[in-house]
């Protein structure tokens, strides 16, 4: 087993070399902030994370935590622990302790701090033990640990201001200070939450601008594109164009099959016609997927298939909000549909093709890079 610390260095770098204020701020109700390490075993190895924070706050949802994952190869997560089943709530600095494990197929370990609400968050001495082959926890190096480093300009130097590796979020309601209220060293961290309002509960609801059905159906289309493109939206050429055997879609052309159906319920609900010849060249291998669809989508980054995905799904909202809840019971010329049910299907076309592209995602193998062999002259120089 052996742990690399070369991710830290790089996550060092991002976090110096991006200030805070050319980030777009968003708004939130927690913030987070984070490390990443390669991990490799041939065996099931224990961790621990331990860190000291103290959380002041009139909020009663206000509480703070330590939080670690392990990712592993296949992008399933291996372990996951926030703390929020035993948050911390102590005005008075306190210890905390996170127990986890990895094993052979472990990729990644991301630990880290997270904050919920309003309130003052203090965070100080983290330290990230894993188990030896002798059974011994032995400190991994964690940069800025005891925020000894941090800097007024930059609180959170060494560390992603996220969740995941070189995520750099600057959330509005949270500003992170340092502070010389530490129990190591000189100082630590401040997280100070402000105008932190409770987040909308998931639900349906019918969106703006639309008959009452109407908006329902739309807040279900968007819900389910959005956790389509969440599930893709940081995969590589590699990972979109990847194919599990022979015969199988990849997950680009996967998106460009959502894209291309709904087009075709576009036109079949809003025109009462299929697709003309013009239309078939365009979205045919798309709709067909296939051979011709495997040949058609690969070599694109994932930004060209969600740009086509994003633009068909704003002409279904523009067209929708022309019509109203009678529309959606009249029949599909030809189909043996209401226009009501060709939307469902369209809608639970999504989830069905999302569980196919979660599937893929587990089967994609890593990609093999040739290694740039240098001359011994160029090493030593």
């Amino acid at each position: 087993m052996q742990f690399k610390t070369t991710r830290l260095l790089f996550l060092l770098f991002t976090a110096i070399s991006i200030p805070a204020s050319a980030q777009d701020a968003i708004s939130r109700s927690w913030t987070s902030f984070t490390q990443t390490i390669d991990v490799q075993a041939d065996k099931e190895v224990n961790f621990k994370l331990t860190g000291k924070i103290k959380v002041i706050t009139e909020d009663p949802e206000g509480v703070a935590g330590l939080w670690a994952r392990v990712d592993n190869k296949n992008k399933e997560t291996g372990f996951f622990d926030n703390m929020m089943d035993r948050p911390a709530t102590s005005e008075n600095w306190k210890a905390y302790t996170i127990e986890g494990s990895f094993d052979q197929e472990a990729k990644t370990l991301s630990i880290g701090g997270l904050c919920m609400r309003n309130g003052d968050f203090y965070f100080d001495d983290l330290k990230l033990l894993i188990q030896d082959e002798n059974g011994n926890f032995v400190e991994a190096p964690i940069q800025n640990a005891s925020f000894e480093l941090s800097t007024i300009e930059n609180p959170l130097s060494g560390w992603s201001s996220g969740i995941v590796e070189g995520e750099q979020l600057k959330i509005k309601e949270y500003d992170p200070q340092v502070t010389e209220d530490s129990t190591e060293g000189t100082q630590a961290i401040l997280i100070k939450g402000r105008g932190v309002t409770p987040p909308r509960p998931m639900e349906i609801v019918a969106e703006d601008g639309y008959t009452p059905q109407m908006g329902v159906l739309v807040s279900m289309l968007d819900a389910m594109k959005e956790r389509v493109e969440g599930s893709v939206q940081k995969h590589s050429v590699y990972e979109l164009d990847y194919l599990m055997d022979e015969k199988a879609n990849s997950i680009g052309a996967l998106i460009m099959h959502l894209a291309a159906a709904e087009k075709l319920y576009q036109v079949m609900t809003f025109e009462g016609r299929f697709f003309n010849k013009e239309e078939e060249e365009k979205w045919g291998a798309a709709l067909d997927l296939g051979a011709s669809g495997r040949e058609a989508f690969k070599g694109h980054e994932v930004g060209y298939y969600l740009d086509i995905y994003t633009e068909v799904r704003a002409e279904t909202k523009k067209e929708l909000a022309k019509r109203d809840d009678a529309w959606l019971q009249e029949e599909i010329p030809g189909a043996g549909m209401t226009n009501f049910y060709g939307w469902f299907h369209v809608m639970e076309h999504q989830s069905s093709h999302l569980g196919q592209i979660l599937l893929l995602q587990k089967r994609i193998k890593p990609e093999e890079k040739v290694e740039e062999i240098l001359p011994s002259e160029t090493i030593k120089n």
